[in-house]
């Protein structure tokens, strides 16, 4: 996959088919879309092009600080990659670009820079200044500028009833198993390892304290996890501790995110690390004692290592 940071880097193409959006989590109703993308492509001998927007459209439109996404930039990028799409766009969504009418959208960017000739949407697609332009317009537009366009059914985006919405909810409730569900895939947590208190190692549980470099970042309900872990093209098994560890009462309250990592004694500090969170197994709790904690400690690495068996 070719990826470009900005629709000027792209070179018009013969046969572009293309779809164009935010696609944040990649889930499995955006799958529906691809995979048809893909097809299409395949059948007109033409390459398939997606045009997405950094940042998210609603953090410069309504400054959304609340808004967390599913996935970084970074993450994104990979999992189109693994959809199999040939040319990946990420265009930078500016308040200036927003006033991009639908016209100007279509004839500008889609026809005469990327050289569409067909466009795939999703059902109830909208694009352009105030999300004026849809499906009706595109219509409109392909016989005067030269593309066709398909819209996937509603039937078929319903019979998924999925949405990255849907998604958010699950993971902010710690319900990690509907999520990845609804995403096709584990929901991932990147970051890098940094110092912590070690607390754990006293624990007999040394932690790699990971620091998301990624304000918006959904990060899912406080909790222990059951997860997957990724250093340096190698995989383990571990359990992770989203939580301000009120047993111990360290970091100033404030949400940390720690593995512990099975069978683990390696120096890790300042490495990429990637988590896959599998299953939530419990809420975190203040336990009477450092003594309580360890034996539940013990209990949840049970717990972890049979679930990640499966």
């Amino acid at each position: 996959m070719k990826i470009y940071q900005g629709i000027e880097q792209f070179e018009k193409l013969e046969k572009a088919v293309v779809t164009t959006g935010t696609f944040d989590g990649v889930h499995i109703g955006h799958r529906t879309i691809l995979n048809r993308l893909i097809e299409v492509a395949k059948k007109m001998k033409g390459e398939s092009v997606l045009l997405t927007f950094y940042p998210h459209p609603r953090m410069v439109l309504q400054e959304d600080a609340e808004l967390r996404l599913l996935n970084t930039i970074d993450e994104k990028t990979q999992l189109l990659e693994k959809a199999g799409i040939d040319h990946l766009i990420i265009h930078p969504f500016t308040k200036e670009f927003s006033r991009t009418t639908s016209l100007e959208f279509v004839r500008d960017l889609l026809v005469n820079q990327i050289g569409t000739k067909k466009l795939v949407i999703g059902y109830d697609h909208h694009f352009g200044r105030n999300r004026e332009g849809s499906f009706e317009h595109l219509k409109e537009y392909g016989p005067v500028y030269g593309f066709e366009v398909e819209e996937i059914p509603a039937q078929d985006i319903d019979d998924v009833n999925v949405s990255s919405t849907k998604i958010r909810k699950a993971l902010v409730a710690g319900d990690v198993k509907t999520a990845n569900n609804y995403l096709g895939h584990n929901f991932q947590l990147n970051g890098v390892v940094v110092h912590g208190n070690k607390v754990g190692r006293e624990l007999g549980y040394p932690t790699a304290n990971i620091d998301l470099q990624n304000k918006y970042k959904l990060i899912p309900a406080e909790g222990i996890y059951a997860v997957k872990v990724r250093l340096k093209d190698e995989s383990y098994n571990g359990m992770l501790n989203i939580g301000r560890r009120p047993t111990i009462n360290s970091g100033n309250g404030e949400v940390s995110i720690e593995v512990n990592i099975f069978d683990f004694k390696k120096e890790i500090y300042g490495e990429k690390i990637q988590l896959e969170l599998i299953e939530r197994i419990r809420d975190e709790k203040k336990f009477d004692s450092k003594d309580e904690l360890i034996a539940e400690m013990q209990k949840d690495q049970v717990k972890c290592e049979r679930i990640l068996l499966h």
